[in-house]
Formats: C-alpha cells, sequence, structure tokens
C-alpha cells in the first residue's frame, strides 16, 4: 500500500492524501481547497494532480474547507464514488460548500469586468451552486465508534476529534496483500477542555498515523484567563470608552464559542447591557446546525442545555442576514460588540467594519484567532501603525487586542495527551501534514522524545510504502 501526499504538506490548506492498495483501490482522505491569493492557488484549486474518475472512495474528516472545499469540483470532473463522514459533517457541507460557490462566483463575476475592460477572456468559477447540490448526493454518513465495511478488505470508523462539531479521526482497518494494516488520520485535534465540544477521543492501535502539526511548537493560554480578559476588554471599549468592539470570527466553530462566552457572562449578569450582533448569514445557519447536533457536545454542556435551551442566544444577542442591515450598524452611534466573518479580516462584511472604526481610538479590534502574516488581521496583530483596506491606507487608530486560547486546534501538549494512547513502539511510521514546515521539526521532537519513531514530513506530490 502506498499514500501520496497531494495537500497540507508542509502548509495548512488544501488538505488531500491518497491510499493506493495493491489492488488498484483509491482512497482519498479529504479534498480541500488551498487558501490563499493569486494565480498560482487558483490553479492548485482548478486541476487535481491524480484522475478524479479513477478515486474510488472519499473520506471526509471534516467540513473546514480547507479539508472539503474541493469536493464539488472533483465532483465535476468525474467522481463518482461514495463520500463518507457524520452526520454533522454533512449538513455543515452542505451550508459551507453552497456558501464557498457564491463567493466564486461572486469573486469571478468581479474579476471578468476588470478583465472585460483589458479586453481579457473571461472565468469560469472553480464550482457553482449547482455543483455543490449534485456533490452533496454522494455523502454518506455514519455514526461516531462504529466499524463499518466500506469495501471489500477495508473498514473505517470515526472516532470524535474536537475541533468543530463533527469532526472525525479516521481510522482505516485494511487487508492489503495478506497483511492487515492498521492506519490513523487525526484530520485535526481539537482542544481536551474545549467549552462546547466533546474532547477528542483514544484511538484503537495504529501502525501508521498521519499527524495534523498545526500548533505543534505553540502552547495557548489558560481559559479561565481568557473569559476574564475579554470581559475586561468588553467593559473598556463599550462602557468607559463607549465605543464598538469588532471580533473577527470564523463563521463556524470561533463565532459560536465566543457567542457562547458572552451568553455566560450575560447569565451570570456580568455582561454589560449593550447589544450583541453577529453579522454572518453563514454563522447564522451553522450555528442552527450545531443546535441540531448535541451529540457533539460534552458532558457539562448537555447538562447546561437543561437550564439553558439556548447557549448561543440572550436577550441583546441579534443575529444579522441581510446586508442593509448589516450597513446600518455602521450608522448606530451607540456601544455594540460586532461579530462577524472572515476570522482573518481579509473578506466579509467584517472588513467594513473594521474599515468605518478603525481610525477611531474609542474602539477595538480584538483578534481570536490565527491570521496569517499577509492578511488583514495579520498585520493589525503585528502591530502596523497603518494599513491598507479596500485599496486605501487607515491609520490603525483603533485598539488592536489578541485572545489566542480560543483556537480550536490542540497545542503541542494537548497532541501529546490525545496520542498517548499508543504505544509508540507499535507504531512503524507517522507522516506530520497540515503545519508550517519549522513547526513540523519542532513537532516531530517532542514526538521522538515520546518514543515515536520513522517520522516523516513529506512534501507535496511525494509518495510512500507503508
Amino acid at each position: 500500500m502506498e499514500i501520496s501526499f497531494f495537500g497540507a504538506a508542509r502548509t495548512v490548506t488544501g488538505s488531500k492524501h491518497m491510499l493506493t492498495l495493491s489492488d488498484g483501490t483509491r482512497i482519498l482522505l479529504d479534498c480541500g481547497l488551498f487558501q490563499g491569493r493569486g494565480a498560482d492557488t487558483d490553479a492548485l484549486n482548478r486541476e487535481f494532480p491524480f484522475e478524479p474518475r479513477q478515486v474510488d472512495l472519499l473520506i471526509l474528516s471534516h467540513a473546514h474547507i480547507d479539508h472539503s472545499g474541493n469536493i464539488p469540483n472533483l465532483v465535476r470532473q468525474g467522481f463518482e464514488g461514495k463520500i463518507y463522514c457524520t452526520a454533522a459533517t454533512r449538513d455543515l457541507c452542505a451550508i459551507m460548500l453552497e456558501d464557498s460557490a457564491h463567493i466564486q462566483e461572486y469573486d469571478i463575476k468581479y474579476l471578468n469586468k476588470k478583465r472585460h475592460e483589458r479586453g481579457l477572456e473571461k472565468l469560469t468559477p472553480i464550482y457553482t451552486a449547482e455543483d455543490v447540490e449534485t456533490a452533496m448526493n454522494y455523502f454518506h454518513t455514519i455514526p461516531f465508534g462504529r466499524s463499518y465495511k466500506i469495501r471489500n478488505g477495508v473498514e473505517l470508523m470515526f472516532t470524535h476529534a474536537g475541533h468543530i462539531i463533527g469532526a472525525a479521526g479516521v481510522f482505516l482497518k485494511i487487508k492489503d496483500q495478506n497483511r492487515e494494516i492498521k492506519l490513523f488520520f487525526t484530520g485535526d485535534i481539537g482542544r481536551l477542555q474545549d467549552d462546547i465540544l466533546r474532547r477528542p477521543s483514544a484511538f484503537p492501535q495504529a501502525d501508521a498515523i498521519i499527524c495534523e502539526s498545526t500548533y505543534g511548537n505553540r502552547l495557548h493560554d489558560p481559559k479561565d484567563v481568557t473569559e476574564s480578559k475579554l470581559l475586561e476588554i468588553v467593559h473598556e471599549t463599550c462602557v468607559e470608552k463607549k465605543g464598538k468592539l469588532i471580533i473577527p470570527a470564523f463563521s463556524l466553530g470561533r463565532t459560536q464559542e465566543i457567542v457562547y462566552a458572552l451568553n455566560n457572562l450575560y447569565n451570570q449578569k456580568k455582561l454589560p447591557n449593550i447589544r450583541v450582533f453577529v453579522d454572518s448569514p453563514l454563522s447564522v445557519n451553522a450555528t442552527g446546525v450545531m443546535q441540531l447536533h448535541h451529540d457533539c457536545f460534552n458532558a457539562r454542556m448537555i447538562r447546561e442545555l437543561k437550564n439553558d435551551p439556548n447557549p448561543f442566544g440572550f436577550n441583546n444577542l441579534v443575529y444579522i442576514r441581510k446586508a442593509e442591515d448589516s450597513i446600518m450598524l455602521n450608522n448606530l452611534d451607540e456601544p455594540m460588540i460586532i461579530i462577524s466573518a472572515s476570522g482573518m479580516a481579509e473578506a466579509g462584511r467584517v472588513k467594513h467594519h473594521i474599515r468605518n472604526n478603525i481610525e477611531n481610538p474609542n474602539s477595538t479590534i480584538l483578534i481570536v484567532g490565527y491570521c496569517t502574516p499577509e492578511s488583514l488581521g495579520g498585520r493589525l496583530s503585528a502591530g502596523n501603525e497603518e494599513v491598507s483596506i479596500f485599496g486605501k491606507q487607515y491609520k490603525v487608530k483603533a485598539r488592536v487586542e489578541v485572545l489566542n486560547s480560543y483556537s480550536a486546534h490542540a497545542d503541542y501538549n494537548e497532541m501529546l495527551e490525545y496520542l498517548a494512547c499508543q504505544n509508540s513502539l507499535l507504531v512503524k511510521r507517522m507522516f506530520l501534514v497540515h503545519g508550517d514546515y519549522q513547526v513540523q521539526v519542532d513537532w516531530r521532537e517532542k514526538l521522538m522524545e515520546k518514543g515515536f519513531r520513522n517520522i516523516e514530513i513529506p512534501e507535496t506530490g511525494s509518495t510512500w510504502k507503508i
């Protein structure tokens, strides 16, 4: 059996790992979009380094776009196999892939207008909303914790990965040339003490592990410190300065976590009497999907639901769908909290809110997750005194704060604790994916200290025998 790495190799996006069995069976683990700007990224997403028609099965770890986002294109180019995932992942993909298609169609429309002015031919989106609708017909769901025969000689079991609802670790038992190989793909590993989700669960002993490494050399701040810091920022901005608190947050996961924290403060009567707006249609839809999948919640959250059946809603909270209602927020002269996508502040409605508040010293921009250095969120986090937004320069007069403990990825101590279910001497090989190269080098050293050996950091396009 061979494994080839076509994405998330020495980088964090475009997750695609292909298993090729001795009989020619091809199993694709994840099919994500590469994220970034420019023609190179577009080319990587448009064309696959393999023939989609020859892929027999797709196993999807979770719904984030860097793991699921190119599935409609895979189907569009001829894939006809089954897509296995959890029920929550399927429900999230239905809304997230549609949103991805709409963004592409909007961007292409804008680009084609510019290209027409220059006499260039039109471009087409990587996929459309119709392609998403077609792709969703190939999804098949299986529950956590049960082993299913998905093909002759191949058994699949999903384990809880935390991270976001529906996220799974992928355990495969494969009979190949009179051998039985037990392979585990971590997907993205969530926090061990998440406020909302179950902790990542132990998985059976594996012969080979494909392991993420996003925070392979970092530790997160304690959660209790973060909640008090959040309240402090709210009070200083909205009560003392009567300003606006702008929080860029990803629609799925981070937005719900921030709303949940504010809901707790509200229930404890600690939150000031100000309005809180969630300004993102996708966030509204994702929150609705979360409410359908309580099986992904941890025991404490289940208990709390008995006292507070709507932990993502309180009297002062307003969810916004319509663009005109979003624009209205700019004209409201009152203290408020605005939570809006995208998390890196590089696109979406939050970019408009930042533009309208960045030169107001009474306002605060709160970064609550990882931002690439070149993104608007990254430039603000780095302390730039001036930034470009929509092609215009703005002086950064608003306060900029960063809280890193809201990450949905485990830090290296949490990942080591997660992997403690394995006898390292029985793991014959590990492959580190989904991380920057230097982080992976550091993560490999920590794993070797725990007894793991034969740890590879594959390059894009590389193939290894298992």
